[in-house]
């Protein structure tokens, strides 16, 4: 299963708000996804590593159920 625990914890850490996201570009909708670990293309993965200034790592995890 996709988390994207990472992201929020970066993002707390940068002092980065899903406001911000939203201002940078980031759609309403994928918010709602990231939210929900729901699905994000790898492009969108990546735009959120330039906003954030991170690696994939620092935003999304693999957990085995």
């Amino acid at each position: 299963m996709i988390s994207y625990r990472p992201l929020w914890e970066t993002m707390e850490q940068r002092g980065i708000t899903t406001y911000k996201l939203i201002q940078s570009g980031i759609d309403k909708r994928t918010i709602y996804n990231l939210k929900h670990n729901e699905n994000i293309t790898m492009l969108t993965a990546e735009k959120l590593c330039r906003l954030i200034g991170c690696k994939i790592q620092d935003i999304v995890e693999f957990i085995e159920e």
